[in-house]
């Protein structure tokens, strides 16, 4: 079967010239160039007649659990049902307080919401935007259960002093790594420091997809079990490529998060060149360190906090904490030049969480962050050109901010 062809040129992507824009995010010549791997793969699903919950997705897990080192990698329909999911398979109760740093994407919190816990809030770690183990320490109490980090940007939260804190507090560790394909601490993979952890395929991520999609990674056998029994509205046994599974009996109320064949198609493909694709967005953010050092306006630029033997960092978004952050924004989008301020509300400001109680000024260093803190272009496709011109940009609002 003959589904689908892609030459040499994108339809409607015109050529690099001087003053074509710069999107904050792209993709389009990593898909031409992947497009035969991918589009064989694809043909894949027709030919098999099974598009969700097929074999691509069998196939896709095994590779992950290969390049992480987990036990076990169940695919899930997106990050976000990845957290919820590995919350209730990790034994949530209604009420457990989860600890979360209150800087981090909303899904970090509302998915203990979704799971029937209550998020608590706790500041960040000024260097890594990680949760700090000391705030952890502070506000855990009698109902507090698990403690759950998020790995941002481009490296990982300090696992060995949260689970010291854990331990000594009787807590389990979960981890939001939805940002961590690739991270490592200490030779142990993003996400497998405590009982389970999560990644996104969001098609930002480091690894993308071509829409939504991601997975649990786990070591414990039981955990693994409950998420893949939960993803397929509660039932367990054999399911994937399995058709008369869907009369197999409900031994839990689960839900509908089965990835898509075809999204597994897509990650197969892109995770052969992982490793590549890794290792040009460090080159990348070695070329925006080494021209934005000392840029007027510029107040910080990221550093990899953890230089400890086996770890590693991946350069997912490189932020810089900027001041008049709002007014360089729209400087560079005057320029053609895309952006991302993360996260501008912090949880504790966030509407949804108003009943929690806090004010502004509680939590000081996530605040400080997501007023100054942007993300500038950092992909693959990033071409050095590209990225002299939004250095350059950057370099002329700070001059002309300080003339």
């Amino acid at each position: 079967m003959v589904f689908l062809s892609r030459g040499t040129q994108t339809p409607g992507l015109r050529q690099e010239g001087a003053a074509d824009p710069i999107p904050f995010f792209s993709q389009a010549r990593t898909f031409d160039r992947l497009w035969p791997d991918i589009g064989a793969r694809v043909e894949g699903v027709f030919d098999n007649g099974k598009f969700s919950h097929g074999r691509q997705v069998a196939e896709f897990e095994r590779s992950l659990a290969d390049y992480t080192g987990a036990r076990f990698a169940v695919g899930v329909n997106s990050g976000t049902d990845a957290l919820v999911l590995l919350l209730r398979a990790a034994g949530l109760r209604p009420g457990d307080e989860v600890i979360v740093p209150v800087y981090s994407f909303v899904a970090t919190a509302t998915s203990v919401v979704l799971a029937g816990g209550r998020p608590v809030f706790a500041d960040v770690d000024p260097v890594s935007y990680a949760l700090d183990p000391a705030e952890v320490d502070r506000v855990a109490g009698p109902r507090t259960r698990f403690v759950l980090p998020a790995h941002l940007f481009c490296q990982m939260a300090d696992m060995a002093a949260l689970s010291e804190v854990a331990e000594r507090r009787g807590l389990t560790v979960l981890e939001d790594s939805a940002e961590g394909i690739g991270m490592r601490q200490r030779g142990v993979h993003a996400g497998l420091h405590g009982a389970g952890g999560v990644l996104s395929f969001f098609p930002s991520k480091t690894l993308g997809a071509l829409g939504d999609a991601g997975a649990v990674l786990t070591d414990d056998p039981r955990i693994a079990e409950l998420v893949s029994g939960l993803r397929h509205h509660g039932r367990f046994g054999r399911t994937i490529d399995n058709f008369p599974g869907i009369a197999t009996e409900t031994g839990l109320a689960g839900t509908n998060s089965k990835m898509d064949d075809i999204q597994a198609a897509v990650l197969s493909a892109k995770l052969t060149c992982l490793d590549a694709d890794i290792a040009r967005r460090a080159e990348l953010a070695a070329a925006y360190r080494q021209q934005l050092a000392g840029a007027p306006g510029v107040v910080r630029l990221p550093e990899i906090a953890d230089t400890a033997p086996d770890s590693a960092g991946v350069w997912y978004v490189f932020l810089i904490e900027v001041e008049h952050r709002d007014e360089l924004v729209a400087h560079l989008d005057r320029c053609g030049i895309g952006t991302e301020s993360y996260y501008p509300v912090p949880f504790h400001l966030q509407p949804c969480f108003a009943g929690h109680g806090h004010r502004r000024g509680d939590f000081p260093r996530a605040e400080a962050a997501s007023e100054r803190a942007v993300a500038l272009p950092l992909y693959p496709d990033l071409t050095l050109g590209q990225l002299d011109r939004v250095c350059a940009a950057i370099s002329d609002f700070g001059a002309r901010r300080c003339a």
